[in-house]
């Protein structure tokens, strides 16, 4: 927190004396004022909500494809040995290089700004969850198979139980790569959201509006970051 006030302090302090271009850099009191009037013209929370919205619903069907194709992969080693470089290749490949195509593809609409989210994260995330499932102690694999337990006994029991705290670290990972890929979905195919907020104040020299849609999307990036380690902390106290 120190930290944090000594550098708003230096900031403000650098603009009031000219040290830096307050209409380029801004400064935290021009940032509050911003803030207090797009409040009152009621716009901000627009943009909020739509953003949030699209992460929170890209971030599930993530974690929903991500846990689904995990358990194929694991469970079929002929569908892993093939799907698995194809994985690696969408994984590397640039995601915002999509986004032009998934605009005419699926129209200029939220649906293609939730796929550009899913399309940052989906692929690393298979690929690790995985490598999760595959290293599950195999002595634990063995009692089961020994005691007489079919293969859905061994998911079940010991691979999705051992792969959930794994899973969580996936998705702490995830919540931002999906942030991101909904803001660069919003940079260029919405009219709402922080994206546009912030791709049209640096179009009409709002500047302020950009630096503030950047610290915007900083809080709510902490804040569902946080909301999923108090998940994770309660999941790993009830083991």
């Amino acid at each position: 927190m120190l930290i944090l006030i000594g550098f708003l302090a230096l900031w403000e302090l650098a603009a009031a004396l000219g040290w830096i271009d307050d209409f380029i850099f801004s400064s935290p009191s021009k940032l509050i004022l911003c803030l207090k009037n797009l409040i009152i013209q009621g716009i901000l929370w627009q943009h909020i909500s739509i953003t949030l919205l699209e992460t929170i619903i890209s971030f599930l069907l993530v974690v929903g494809i991500t846990v689904l194709i995990a358990i194929l992969l694991w469970a079929n080693k002929s569908v892993s040995e093939t799907a698995e470089p194809y994985m690696v290749i969408l994984n590397s490949l640039p995601k915002s290089a999509l986004a032009p195509l998934l605009i005419v593809w699926l129209g200029s609409n939220y649906r293609t700004i939730i796929v550009t989210g899913m399309s940052v994260a989906v692929f690393g995330s298979i690929l690790s969850l995985y490598q999760g499932f595959m290293a599950v102690n195999p002595d634990q694999i063995k009692l089961i198979e020994t005691l007489g337990g079919s293969r859905r006994n061994v998911l079940t029991k010991v691979v999705l139980p051992s792969g959930i705290p794994h899973l969580f670290s996936i998705m702490k990972v995830d919540i931002g790569l999906c942030l991101v890929g909904v803001v660069i979905g919003e940079f260029i195919s919405s009219r709402r959201g922080l994206g546009y907020m912030i791709i049209y104040g640096s179009q009409v020299f709002k500047l302020d509006w950009v630096i503030l849609g950047i610290l915007i999307l900083c809080v709510i990036a902490m804040g569902l970051y946080q909301i999923l380690v108090i998940l994770e902390k309660h999941y790993l106290g009830k083991i």
